[in-house]
């Protein structure tokens, strides 16, 4: 595959995994497109919060059905569901991060990741 290629499919995929947390209203979802960043360890980074562990596990079991139904991918690593504090879908190409809203604030990734474009989104 070419770079333009894989660069294609981390983009679809961020769609996706936009679509699965917009589906059960992921809170401040935010997509930071880290390809132009030096050293950067995946293409995309997706982000959202929410207030309960409940739908913390269900905006990642959304996540999860959604890119599954659309690519037949499954994550290639993920963490956090025992805790269910801030859950990351890792498929290599984008890292989702599903946090509690308190720990979104504590952890500031969007902040540690500043020069990375950023795209916000409204959840459906």
């Amino acid at each position: 595959m070419t770079k333009k290629t894989n660069a294609n499919i981390s983009e679809i995929l961020s769609d996706i995994a936009v679509s699965g947390l917009q589906e059960k209203k992921g809170n401040e979802i935010v997509r930071l497109d880290l390809r132009p960043i030096k050293g950067a360890i995946t293409d995309f980074f997706v982000i959202c919060h929410a207030d309960s562990n409940a739908q913390i596990h269900a905006l990642a079991k959304s996540v999860e059905d959604e890119i599954f139904k659309s690519t037949k991918i499954n994550p290639w690593k993920k963490e956090g569901f025992e805790q269910g504090e801030w859950i990351i879908l890792d498929y290599l190409d984008i890292v989702v991060h599903i946090f509690r809203t308190d720990k979104r604030e504590y952890y500031g990734i969007e902040d540690l990741w500043g020069d990375a474009k950023t795209q916000t989104y409204q959840s459906a």
